[in-house]
């Protein structure tokens, strides 16, 4: 045994000061891929199924060796967890030295100049904002760090959040009169001056993009850079490769400088008219685009004539607002920072009247009263590749789904990691014993239009007999709707339904896990990301393969250009993302070494179509069935199981 495994072994340092530890061969075995991999300086993607312990299989050779490093995750809770959970135990077990940082993104931090401009202008939508801000006000007077998350009782999507931080666009830097206390600037001063920064990879390419740019880079220089949740990359590339201007960005400027001129130019009456003007003209657009939820092209729509008229009459409201603003402009830094703004507003949506640029595709989405413009680039690969260039550092790129039928062509496909080694570890989890896959029989095809209330229908037996809660998972947010009035009508005795979007994420979580037998219905961000162990999830059900819609503009245009590449768009593009999807939401199941339950997937493609394969080989190794009485065995033991479990338990605390 190495050096390095032994730190995960039984006898180990680990197993001495954490209950419960005991080695696991592939967690061993990624931590030695890792060290090489660091020691060569060579690229590595890893897939390591859940309940491996990956994070302590990058943290331990990184500690052990010294490395500096940068850790970036796909989501602030794991963000938070690594850091304030996580890593604490590393450094204890392997008594590191090693300065350690969070760092994260602007608007996760508390600023001074907007807590005082906001309190000064009382400004409040409700009492109970009023009430918040005064929590708020409480709170800023002793936090050290201005991490919104301490704020326990305030949640992270509260309106008041983007009144009181800052964006890089309405920052005033050195000109700030709170600049010596502002709270990035010290997050990322202690960043500089540590050897392990924890990371999200939104922040990494907005550095990324920003030394692409030539202001600098953000975060310190490094010897390794670990790229957890990494199924979540190529999306994100996307995003920060291409441009986006949107309703809420013009919004979210006239609410600054309205809040500016009362200090600045409370004289100057002509500015807020026309930011009114401005507003009307944002709002006649998003009407003319129609319906809210919609994904489209633009280059087709931005030819209709009410299209064309209603952004001509935005440019020129946008073009009065500036001359306004550029008068206005000396009188304060607010002010001067919001015509800075409105000039690249208006150079973005100036784009946007063009044809798009080639090898991108400019499409646009409506939510209920706003919308976006966005331009995406179709292939990510070379683009992503320099960036890796101009950050010189061994990379190590890994999730528990990377992988489509074994296979990591898609995931390196996409950002261009073709020379990179792979290694792959399936999950230590006993699937063959505490899962079945259930696919019910004699379910319609999903492009029936009577194939959800046929899901439901099915489901209802298994909530009938389910001794836990579930998680119904929907591919649409219609369906998730839908869903939910259909289960108005049926009696579920003492269950409890949650819907996503009814309350915050994390309050549906809390509910879930303490009532014990509830059904949560979800969508988009209920797939990935949520960890809930023990009875309280003994069953999730997916209602159809999660394909992408066949009318994203997106889709569409990269399914053009692997055509033209010879690719069949199917095969390489919508399948394998679709199979990544799956196993994200098949991974909500089985969370520990005790848990139990059954994936339910609805659609009778899994074996009417040859692709369906390819999805019942990449998910883990559970049993899987089709008849009825086998998962209704099944639960009825699982209950006896949890039933008995519950009597020892009261027995013990008796």
């Amino acid at each position: 045994m190495t050096e390095l495994s032994a730190l995960l072994a039984d006898g180990g340092p680990f197993a001495a000061q954490l209950p419960g530890f005991s080695a696991r061969p592939a967690q061993q075995q990624m931590a030695e891929a890792i060290a090489a991999a660091l020691q060569r300086h060579r690229t590595l993607v890893i897939e390591a199924g859940t309940g491996i312990g990956k994070t302590f299989a990058y943290l331990v050779p990184l500690l052990h060796a010294g490395h500096q490093a940068v850790i970036s995750t796909g989501s602030r809770a794991l963000q938070d967890q690594l850091f304030h959970r996580d890593l604490p135990r590393v450094r204890r077990a392997l008594a590191s030295p090693a300065r350690a940082a969070l760092l994260k993104g602007r608007s996760n931090y508390l600023c001074h100049h907007r807590l005082q401009q906001l309190t000064e202008s009382g400004l409040l939508g409700s009492r109970q904002q009023a009430q918040q801000l005064q929590h708020i006000r409480e709170w800023a007077g002793r936090t050290r760090s201005g991490d919104i998350a301490e704020m326990a009782g305030i949640a992270e999507d509260s309106p008041l959040w983007p009144r009181l931080t800052s964006t890089t666009d309405n920052c005033l830097g050195q000109d700030c009169g709170h600049f010596a206390e502002c709270h990035v600037l010290r997050a990322r001063r202690a960043a500089q001056e540590a050897e392990l920064v924890v990371i999200n990879h939104h922040l990494l390419f907005s550095d990324l993009m920003l030394r692409e740019q030539g202001f600098g880079e953000l975060l310190p220089g490094a010897e390794a850079l670990i790229l957890d949740e990494a199924h979540q990359l190529p999306d994100i590339a996307s995003g920060f490769f291409g441009s986006v201007v949107s309703a809420r960005q013009f919004h979210d400027l006239i609410q600054d400088v309205e809040l500016a001129q009362r200090s600045e130019a409370p004289d100057m009456a002509g500015l807020p008219r026309c930011g009114e003007l401005l507003r009307l003209r944002l709002q006649q657009l998003r009407a003319t685009l129609g319906d809210s939820g919609q994904r489209r092209a633009w280059q087709a729509r931005r030819q209709q004539s009410a299209v064309q008229r209603g952004m001509a009459e935005l440019c020129q409201a946008a073009e009065e607002y500036g001359e306004q603003l550029q008068l206005a402009a000396p009188r304060g830094k607010g002010l001067e920072r919001g015509w800075q703004r409105l000039q690249q507003l208006q150079q973005r949506l100036a784009q946007y009247q063009k044809p798009a640029q080639h090898g991108q595709v400019s499409w646009y989405e409506t939510s209920r009263h706003g919308f976006m413009l966005r331009s995406t680039p179709l292939d990510i690969a070379a683009t992503f590749q320099q960036c890796m260039e101009r950050y010189p550092a061994t990379w190590i790129f890994t999730s528990a789904t990377l992988t489509v039928a074994g296979r990591f062509d898609h995931f390196v496909d996409r950002l261009g990691l073709t020379e990179a080694a792979t290694a792959r570890w399936d999950s230590p989890f006993p699937y063959a014993d505490h899962a079945l896959l259930y696919v019910p029989q004699q379910l319609p095809q999903p492009s029936d239009s009577g194939y959800l209330p046929a899901v439901i229908t099915a489901t209802l037996p298994l909530i009938s007999v389910c001794p836990g809660g579930l998680f119904l998972l929907f591919t649409s947010h219609r369906a998730l709707q839908q869903a939910a009035q259909l289960l108005e009508t049926v009696d579920l005795d003492d269950r409890r339904v949650l819907v996503q979007g009814s309350e915050p994420r994390h309050v549906l979580l809390e509910r879930f896990r303490a009532h014990g037998r509830a059904v949560l219905l979800g969508t988009g961000s209920f797939w990935e990301g949520v960890d809930v162990r023990g009875a309280a999830l003994s069953a999730v059900v997916i209602d159809k393969l999660p394909f992408a819609m066949p009318d994203d503009p997106v889709l569409q245009a990269r399914a053009a250009l692997v055509r033209e590449r010879g690719g069949e768009p199917f095969v390489d593009e919508q399948l394998p993302q679709a199979v990544i999807a799956l196993k994200q939401g098949a991974g909500r199941l089985i969370r520990d070494m005790q848990d139990q339950g059954v994936l339910m997937v609805c659609d009778p493609r899994l074996f009417s179509k040859p692709y369906g394969k390819v999805f019942r080989d990449s998910l883990p190794p559970m049993p899987l069935v089709r008849d009825w009485d086998t998962v209704r065995a099944f639960m009825v033991r699982l209950d006896a199981q949890l039933e008995q479990q519950r009597r020892q338990a009261l027995g013990q605390a008796g």
